[in-house]
């Protein structure tokens, strides 16, 4: 068979088979995909919406779950209509520009939003163990400015990926066994080595990524630290309280993250379906799941959704 690169077939497409093994079931698995994903824009534009009208959640704590909504929901954004076409329309084919731009998308979303985990973390280390100079060391322009530098380092880490690809030989297959364009997946395509393509998302998940963990442990365990220091019983259970609701998204995003990016390395055995339901619903269920949970665990902002909600 004859060889191309991607560099040589911009003009062609790719195609995505969807959930392989289920095709069958596209119609019923789109039930879930969609409802996962109305309820996720739902509440994150809630969350969206309160905090910018409310001056009182104008604080560093609800910019950053704002701007990690905004992530979470950009990335299931970007999978779930095309998914959508695929389950209902059969609609699978995608151009090579659109795959590529889909891919490093998602990549830098998933490592921004890893990013503002980390200086999450942080915000609640200063604001329990250095509290009196909190409102001076994480003002609202300085959360702006780390956001942005978060997200320049996301597209400098992640830019390699497409040009790596661009290296590839790839041979007559275009099927692409996903409802997206993940890296790993188009890189299996090619009949050249993958090798490095390879190392380079490892040295992203383990390096980048795991430099965020390593510092968000860091302050967890700085903050713990703190509080055991704490002599009063009550005072000692609300430095802990103020940090419960982003451990829980934390332990959600990490889990659901760990089993997405690692599944290629450790595929042996396991139908193809399962990498595919796994992979989709590391974006379907955090835009869903986090705005409960700083729902649940944040009263000031409860307060304020109950207060609109009772108005409509």
């Amino acid at each position: 068979m004859a060889a191309f690169n991607l560099s040589d077939y911009d003009h062609s497409s790719f195609i995505l088979t969807g959930i392989p093994g289920l095709e069958a079931a596209h119609s019923w698995i789109s039930i879930p995909f969609s409802m996962f994903y109305i309820i996720g824009l739902l509440l994150t534009s809630m969350v969206l919406f309160v905090v910018g009208k409310e001056e009182t959640l104008h604080a560093p704590m609800y910019l950053l779950l704002c701007m990690l909504g905004l992530t979470e929901i950009s990335a299931s954004t970007a999978i779930v209509p095309k998914a959508l076409c695929i389950f209902w329309f059969n609609l699978k084919h995608i151009t090579v520009g659109g795959c590529l731009t889909q891919m490093c998308f998602l990549h830098v979303v998933s490592v921004t939003h890893s990013a503002i985990l980390m200086i999450m973390a942080f915000d609640r280390y200063v604001a329990i163990c250095n509290p009196l100079r909190y409102a001076t060391i994480l003002t609202n322009a300085r959360i702006a400015k780390l956001g942005l530098v978060c997200s320049v380092r996301a597209v400098l880490f992640i830019l390699p990926l497409p040009l790596l690809l661009s290296k590839l030989p790839f041979c007559a297959s275009r099927i692409i066994p996903h409802t997206y364009c993940d890296h790993m997946a188009v890189a299996k395509m090619s009949c050249g080595d993958i090798t490095v393509n390879r190392i380079y998302i490892l040295f992203v998940v383990f390096i980048v990524l795991g430099f965020d963990l390593t510092l968000i442990v860091v302050s967890y365990g700085l903050i713990i630290r703190a509080a055991l220091r704490i002599s009063s019983k009550e005072a000692h259970q609300k430095a802990l309280n103020t940090c419960t609701a982003h451990i829980s998204v934390l332990l959600i995003s990490c889990t659901l993250a760990l089993f997405s990016h690692l599944k290629h390395w450790f595929s042996q055995g396991i139908t193809p379906y399962v990498h595919v339901i796994l992979s989709n619903l590391y974006y379907l269920l955090l835009p869903m799941l986090n705005p409960i949970v700083y729902g649940i665990k944040t009263k000031e902002l409860r307060d304020k959704v109950r207060k609109y909600i009772c108005r409509m």
